[in-house]
């Protein structure tokens, strides 16, 4: 991992997500379903289903990043696990904020494979050794990124010590 640091504002994030969805316009594609990687794929979804006129959106939650640099052996999908028969013969734009080693959007796409029309994946960044190499890119990095919902640590009610957040940076 690169000491330097991509620094995304809300912002930057914006305008990120505007050019992505342009780019996906641009390209003729038009998805029946935004599918959503939790968490950080939530914001890049809404972003992208609002510019494409797409109002199915769902979410997967996917466990593999355990703090900075630090992950499971594996993705895991967690529950509750969307029903694939959902996607039956739809075109699906899965969405996520980066595609770093790639195996969470390659869990995610092998999900889907089997049941969809056609699967695509749009994200912010995508890094050089991502397995997954995405239709759709804002940026390419192999630095760090610092988004802006995720540099701050967990909210706690006030006079109580913070939980332990595992993903803090």
């Amino acid at each position: 991992m690169s000491a330097v640091r991509e620094n995304l504002t809300y912002e930057g994030f914006g305008r990120a997500v505007r050019e992505l969805a342009q780019t996906i316009a641009d390209d003729g594609y038009e998805p029946d379903v935004v599918l959503s990687i939790a968490r950080g794929g939530v914001f890049v979804a809404g972003g992208l289903a609002y510019a494409l006129d797409c109002k199915n959106i769902h979410l997967v939650n996917v466990e593999f990043y355990t703090g900075v640099g630090t992950t499971l052996e594996m993705p895991v999908m967690l529950a509750p696990v969307p029903n694939a028969i959902d996607f039956s013969n739809k075109k699906v734009l899965i969405a996520d904020d980066v595609a770093d080693t790639g195996k969470t959007l390659k869990l995610v796409h092998d999900f889907c494979l089997d049941h969809v029309a056609e699967v695509r994946s749009a994200v912010i960044y995508e890094k050089s050794h991502s397995l997954v190499k995405c239709e759709y890119v804002w940026k390419r990095t192999d630095d760090w990124i610092n988004f802006p919902w995720s540099v701050l640590p967990p909210v706690h009610k006030s006079g109580e010590a913070p939980r332990e957040n595992k993903e803090a940076l």
